[in-house]
């Protein structure tokens, strides 16, 4: 049985490495252009080159999107561009287009290509004609149940891969493929633009009584109509793998490298804990409880074991859940002294106590802040500059990368 992949969002150098040191098998990225995410930090060549380095040398892998549904002003330079992505060893480009499919391959013939859920592939028939074109993976549509995956996994070839998302933000439309950004704010989310406009709150204006504005009620629920709760799968590992899916993916480009890491490593936990023991795997709630620890909207299983009703829409309110703050990123440990050299993320003081997420460790474990020193030597009570270096004695062992998180009041 070949293991799931596990694939997550590199929205720039820094999430990638996260990605990659808490778990991740696979990254995907955008470069500064032909991305979904032109509000990403995106990488330049030059950092795209540097962060494949980084994920070969760890023998992970890297997929370079080029999804966009482009116009005829977006197909100038594509060839180029994927070459260079070629050249600088990118393992494949992600797209949606059939315009884009054929240029990329006609620059890059021997490159792996795979189909975005832009593509909206939701039946074999759709998989087998990209799969014959020379598609090695479909990244199917959200809108598919697990039972129709199964269906699809039986039917096409074995050798092609199918990617399903399990964790992330949901989009209203289907498949991605909204309008309504670029008809509110002149924002083309098929070209990486989007405004998130699902996520406002809406009132009901009369034609003729203008600045009257009625709310919009939906049983009594609220306003925010649009507003799709956030999927999370990490329950479902057993019945994701029985599906025949090889990949599986999480959501956020757009996240922080604390939400990225955090993520990624209870979705490790638990698919490896189904490998290492398959027959006695049970869940772990921890591994639910860490994901609710970075900035979510509640939670829903999405179109897998059902189709999304009134429970799977966030009614009230379009804010994220946020319970825990990111304080702190590890840059060093000396075994010796137990000191560890932080970078300040969010303000802290000496006497919080705090959570430490060590990569590849289960778990995590408390302490407080005893001190803490400046880059001078300096006794210090707070940290209150991004970014700041401290130095901190640590009550276990750490690694470059380790997080400290505190409770949020």
């Amino acid at each position: 049985m070949k293991k799931l992949e596990l694939l997550a969002p590199a929205g720039n150098l820094e999430k990638l490495k996260m990605a990659i040191i808490y778990g991740a098998d696979a990254v995907y990225l955008g470069g500064e252009a032909y991305g979904l995410r032109a509000y990403a930090d995106n990488f330049s060549f030059e950092e795209m080159k540097e962060g494949i380095e980084f994920a070969h040398s760890r023998g992970k892998k890297v997929y370079v999107t080029m999804n966009i549904i482009p116009h005829n002003a977006d197909l100038i330079g594509i060839k180029e561009y994927a070459r260079e992505v070629k050249a600088i060893g990118a393992d494949a480009i992600i797209l949606s287009d059939p315009g884009m499919f054929m240029l990329v391959r006609e620059a890059v013939p021997d490159m792996e290509l795979h189909l975005s859920t832009q593509a909206n592939n939701t039946n074999w028939a759709s998989a087998m004609f990209w799969y014959n074109q020379g598609i090695k993976r479909i990244i199917l549509a959200r809108e598919l149940s697990l039972k129709e995956i199964s269906e699809i996994r039986e039917k096409v070839n074995k050798d092609l891969e199918l990617e399903i998302f399990v964790h992330g933000s949901m989009c209203i439309s289907y498949s991605g493929r909204c309008l309504l950004s670029n008809y509110m704010a002149g924002r083309d989310s098929n070209r990486g633009l989007c405004a998130h406009p699902c996520r406002w709150k809406y009132y009901l204006v009369e034609e003729k009584r203008p600045g009257e504005y009625m709310p919009v009620f939906e049983n009594e629920r609220g306003t925010f109509i649009f507003n799709s709760k956030d999927l999370c799968m990490i329950e479902h590992i057993p019945e994701i793998v029985k599906a025949g899916v090889n990949s599986v993916k999480i959501e956020g480009r757009m996240k922080s490298s604390y939400y990225v890491a955090t993520v990624v490593k209870a979705y490790r936990e638990a698919i490896d804990a189904y490998y290492i023991d398959t027959e006695n795997y049970k869940f772990d709630p921890t591994w639910l409880e860490e994901v609710a620890k970075v900035s979510h909207r509640n939670f829903t299983t999405g179109f897998y074991f059902k189709k999304p009703a009134s429970e799977d829409q966030g009614y009230s309110s379009s804010l994220y859940i946020r319970n825990y703050d990111f304080v702190g990123l590890v840059k060093s440990y000396d075994k010796k002294t137990g000191i560890a050299k932080v970078e300040q993320r969010n303000r802290m003081f000496t006497g919080e106590r705090i959570e430490v997420v060590v990569p590849g460790r289960k778990g995590y474990f408390t302490q407080i802040i005893k001190s803490m020193k400046n880059e001078d030597g300096e006794e210090i009570t707070s940290a209150p500059h991004p970014q700041m270096t401290v130095y901190m004695p640590m009550d276990q062992d750490v690694t470059e990368y380790s997080m400290l998180r505190r409770k949020a009041e």
